[in-house]
């Protein structure tokens, strides 16, 4: 197998464009010894509210405990149902499960992957509590028609926006519009740290107040816990790093969509590649493909022997995991997404030359 010449992901050009500010922030936090909810988290607490256009913003240690701590805040428990997509990573339907609500999928739309507004209808139930859409790979769900729906029935909404902060739907970010928006800042994420980090977004005063308890040990003042919460704080020295990026995700989200509308451009007479929409506020944080015909599989090993890295997202639905195979009928969409997706290389800053090299490969294959 040749050397990997153009992996999946490259955050090496990123980090050199901003390696001095970097160093300064980390500098900071060290030389201020306040490594724990230090100044630098409220700042950055501060600065995404301002980003978003939203009145709350909670710094949390994962995406996946912002999504919990989200429902949890939201008033979703046991004996609730909240519907969301089988196709998205597993803490999705994690989140929902470890707050003691079940889990219920909804099918999603062949061309936009995200979950399907009319099959969310056909599964409300009078236990339906909430709907929790995905952005996934960082196009936005379609909003409008699930909002319309949490309101006919009084159903909270909590976004995952694990994939899509930047991300806008008719002009408003994701993660502003439902009741809860849930980010992550893994270092591989749009906005990603260097370790783990989430954020909690909201309106709801009453919301913020809970979800800023659950954090730190379900107390508002030192040592008078009041309900039983987690040790879920954001990193100093990861608010810091994030401080200096939020600064330049526009330029940034940018050019992954600059590199998405190369890809599509390049692979438009490619017969067998179905090219993603361009949506207007999709910031690809993944730029997919779906391969028909049954030919992913191939390309994927023949892109790596070509030195070319690719991913699957995800090539099994969340409803068909050993946790969870056997308790739902099938969603056929899903099922047949996750045996033709493929993610191809994408950073702000793939050249041109790197991207023709992939697509020449894939036309090599075709």
């Amino acid at each position: 197998m040749s050397q990997t010449k153009i992996p999946v992901l490259d955050l090496k050009p990123q980090y050199e464009s901003i390696k001095g500010e970097i160093q300064v922030a980390i500098n900071r936090v060290i030389e201020s010894g306040q490594f724990i909810m230090g100044p630098d988290v409220k700042a950055f607490e501060q600065e995404v509210a301002a980003y978003l256009g939203v009145k709350y913003a909670i710094g949390v240690n994962s995406g996946t405990d912002a999504l919990v701590i989200g429902l949890r805040a939201a008033g979703i428990g046991e004996g609730d149902e909240v519907i969301t997509t089988p196709f998205s990573f597993f803490a999705t339907a994690e989140s929902i499960s470890n707050v003691g609500a079940k889990v219920v999928f909804a099918d999603i739309d062949a061309s936009t992957y995200n979950i399907d507004p009319q099959q969310i209808r056909t599964k409300i139930t009078p236990r339906t509590k909430a709907i929790m859409p995905v952005h996934l790979y960082g196009q936005p769900a379609a909003m409008g028609q699930i909002m319309d729906i949490a309101q006919e029935h009084g159903l909270k909404v909590i976004e995952d926006c694990a994939q899509s902060f930047g991300a806008k739907y008719d002009g408003k970010a994701v993660g502003t519009i439902g009741d809860v928006g849930a980010f992550s800042f893994f270092p591989s994420k749009n906005l990603g740290g260097y370790g783990d980090g989430g954020m909690i977004v909201t309106d709801n005063e009453k919301i913020a107040e809970v979800a800023g308890m659950l954090r730190v040990h379900g107390a508002k003042k030192k040592y008078h816990n009041e309900v039983l919460g987690y040790n879920s704080r954001l990193d100093t020295i990861q608010a810091a790093i994030l401080r200096v990026k939020l600064q330049y995700i526009d330029k940034w989200n940018q050019g992954r969509r600059r590199v998405a509308e190369s890809y599509n451009r390049l692979l438009a007479d490619v017969e067998g590649v179905v090219t993603p929409g361009l949506a207007e506020g999709y910031v690809f944080h993944q730029y997919t493909v779906r391969v028909t015909g049954g030919k992913r599989d191939g390309l994927k090993a023949f892109l790596a022997e070509q030195g070319i890295g690719s991913m699957i997202y995800y090539p099994i639905p969340q409803d068909q995991l050993p946790v969870y195979k056997g308790q739902y009928e099938a969603c056929p969409v899903s099922d047949l997404a996750a045996q033709e997706v493929l993610s191809l290389p994408i950073w702000p800053e793939l050249e041109k030359g790197q991207i023709k090299k992939v697509v020449s490969e894939i036309k090599e294959i075709f």
